[in-house]
């Protein structure tokens, strides 16, 4: 009976063992603002060291026109005053990125929190029109060219598609720079702004 005892008690214990997480394991990575009020807040809070203030509108517009990969690199390389990872060796690329939207959002901006770590694949135009692009162009909010309004896109792509792929990336008019969605590749900015030019002066139907 005791030898059994003994048997179950190590099971436990193992079982306990091989369940608890490693020992300093984060359960999740931070959101961008407990990265922010952790690392970055150090400078960012008071414009210290010439860093942009949290709040301060026209420094992180300026900087926002660069788009989320930019700004990373910079984060993670270190730029003038700021060391790589902003001092903190331990915050993870995705927390840099999340602590950035996180900072220009709070600064005017209105950019989407990356939300995974995991590569993804390359969205399609369609997907990204139907997620973010239709919230303006699928009315003419704010003067954006309304979608399928064959007259608006023809006069619009004139210069050629490459000038619209390079105006939804910095920012044009009422629209923000990658249209409001900071983790848009390039690429996928090609890809909506193709689908929305190509299906709204492409020949309807019996034309």
């Amino acid at each position: 009976m005791a030898q059994q005892a003994n048997a179950i008690l190590l099971i436990s214990f193992v079982t306990a063992v091989l369940a608890a997480p490693l020992a300093g394991a984060q359960d999740k990575e931070r959101s961008g603002k407990q990265v922010v009020d952790q690392v970055c807040a150090s400078c960012h809070a008071t414009g210290a060291n010439g860093a942009p203030k949290i709040g301060d509108t026209d420094a992180w517009s300026k900087r926002a026109s660069r788009g989320l990969s930019s700004l990373t690199k910079s984060a993670l390389n270190g730029i003038r005053k700021m060391p790589p990872h902003g001092g903190n060796p331990e915050v993870s690329d995705l927390e840099i990125k999340r602590a950035i939207a996180y900072m220009v959002n709070q600064s005017g901006g209105h950019w989407v929190e990356p939300v995974g770590s995991k590569p993804r694949a390359e969205r399609s135009g369609q997907a990204i029109v139907k997620a973010q692009c239709i919230k303006c162009h699928g009315s003419g909010k704010g003067g954006a060219p309304k979608l399928g309004d064959r007259a608006a896109w023809s006069e619009r792509v004139k210069p050629g598609v490459d000038t619209l792929v390079r105006s939804a990336i910095n920012g044009h008019g009422g629209m923000p720079a990658r249209g409001g969605m900071a983790n848009l590749t390039d690429a996928e900015i090609k890809n909506a702004v193709n689908y929305m030019v190509t299906t709204s002066i492409a020949p309807r139907k019996g034309e």
